[in-house]
């Protein structure tokens, strides 16, 4: 289920009056069918919605009914948020500000953090969450610019402690990532949120540099990572439209040697979620390497397919 769309359809018909189905459909950005289904979820839910027949006919609430103070956890206020963040249109912005209000007020502050210290890299994007207490900890020692000690495993499973000032935060291709100056190597340095064991005050201040761009050098930074494996693709259509049809930051994009085709190149650390991008891009593909991401497009291939 959707819940940002939910809540987002709960906010409209709150507008009053009776609203067709079609028009639903548009302000979500989804087909009928859809809005029925989130309507059944909003009777799920015991919102008494009225379905009114005949040929100005539509949906409604049963008059009288307002949406009750909301009591929710840390974890669950991030994930409600968070999904109205990633929905479409004007109506999830007003359902997303509504249920700040009725959240208690250190929660309220919480979220604040939250929402002020992180830069979403695709709008719309679907983001997972990473444990909330880390999350929220960091937030609001970024918006207080106070250093933080934590504890860090990296891709190689070494711990370490280091001490962070968290410049801001980003979420990036489904991660959460926090960057900022690392007092243990006196470098900029970017940190995968779900590799954070924990998180304590060290009681001093910093300053962020005015110039400043989380998501710039989160990016930068990844795209610099030694990724096990070195991947180049070839793909028939503009360079333009191939950026497009890919998620921001995952790989860099040429023009190649023949007339309308371009060369992807990217590094990944496994390659089993790459077939499934490349066939998103509905444009033609020549894998160039590694050969062993060739055999798995294949394979990928047969099994959408169902041919054995």
């Amino acid at each position: 289920m959707s819940t940002g769309r939910v809540l987002a359809l709960l906010e409209i018909l709150q507008g009053g009056g009776t609203r067709t189905a079609a028009d639903l459909a548009a302000r979500l950005e989804v087909d009928e069918r859809t809005v029925r289904r989130y309507v059944g979820h909003l009777l799920d839910l015991d919102v008494p919605v009225e379905a009114v027949r005949g040929r100005y006919g539509g949906y409604r609430l049963a008059p009288g009914f307002r949406m009750p103070p909301l009591m929710l956890t840390d974890e669950e206020a991030l994930a409600v948020l968070l999904s109205l963040n990633s929905a479409a249109g004007e109506a999830a912005g007003s359902a997303a500000a509504k249920v700040r209000r009725v959240l208690p007020k250190a929660l309220q502050a919480r979220m604040a953090a939250v929402f002020a210290s992180t830069e979403f890299t695709a709008v719309r994007a679907a983001t997972g969450t990473p444990e909330t207490s880390t999350l929220l900890r960091l937030a609001e020692a970024a918006r207080q610019r106070r250093s933080q000690l934590i504890g860090y495993s990296d891709r190689a499973g070494r711990d370490s402690e280091r001490t962070l000032c968290p410049y801001g935060i980003v979420a990036h291709h489904g991660r959460w990532y926090v960057t900022g100056h690392d007092g243990s190597s006196g470098e900029l340095r970017t940190f995968r949120l779900d590799r954070i064991g924990w998180v304590r005050p060290t009681g001093e201040t910093f300053d962020v540099p005015d110039d400043f761009q989380p998501a710039t050098t989160v990016l930068a930074g990844l795209a610099g990572t030694p990724w096990r494996h070195r991947v180049v693709v070839r793909v028939n259509g503009s360079a333009d439209d191939v950026r497009a049809r890919l998620p921001r930051g995952l790989a860099t994009v040429e023009p190649g040697a023949e007339h309308g085709w371009v060369v992807v190149r990217l590094r990944a650390e496994r390659l089993d979620w790459l077939p499934g991008v490349l066939g998103g891009l509905r444009l033609p593909f020549v894998v160039r390497e590694p050969a062993e991401l060739g055999d798995l497009v294949r394979t990928w291939a047969r099994n959408l397919t169902g041919r054995q």
